[in-house]
């Protein structure tokens, strides 16, 4: 059993866990914003990405592999000091919020699949059916628009006045 004075000493110095710590972050931050999500799920990408970081970084300090509980401990706060710096300065100013932010992509547009936004979320026409079914919806002709949320779930807007078992005639304008 290890001395208990050894469990909280850090082994490396604290400016040195700040960096590894907040490289950490924003680093895979950026790499999951150009990635994307390609699953529909109820956690954001950046809830998952701090709930990763902080097990791994809190699992350094608790097997002991030549981190101590303290080393742990400054990266966690690491992590969370720039997850809460990053969501406070998205919502303080609208720009950064638009480069840090996923936004809705459109799924749908007036009856017609985007197939760009399928491409790019690896989504297969079975799928986004699916997706209308999950909702109550069996005919694509019923949807005036669907986004695929941030969060990874699709919100799906139907025409206004259409019923389950009702197809909308499409407007004149599209002919």
């Amino acid at each position: 059993m290890p001395d208990r004075s050894e469990l909280l000493p850090l082994n490396l110095p604290v400016g040195e866990l700040l960096i590894r710590g907040t490289l950490t972050f924003l680093g895979l931050t950026l790499l999951l914003r150009i990635v994307g999500r390609r699953e529909a799920g109820g956690l954001g990408m950046t809830d998952l990405l701090v709930i990763v970081l902080i097990a791994d970084a809190a699992s350094a300090g608790l097997t002991g592999d030549a981190q101590t509980l303290g080393d742990g401990a400054v990266l966690v706060g690491t992590i969370l000091a720039w997850s809460l710096l990053l969501d406070a300065a998205a919502h303080r100013w609208p720009r950064f919020a638009k480069l840090y932010k996923a936004r809705p992509k459109p799924l749908i547009d007036r009856v017609r699949l985007n197939r760009r936004t399928m491409r790019r979320e690896f989504m297969e026409e079975a799928e986004v059916m699916s997706q209308l079914r999950l909702h109550g919806i069996e005919d694509l002709r019923k949807v005036r628009r669907a986004h695929i949320e941030p969060n990874g779930l699709i919100s799906i807007i139907p025409y206004e006045g259409t019923e389950i078992g009702e197809t909308p005639e499409p407007p004149a304008s599209w002919g």
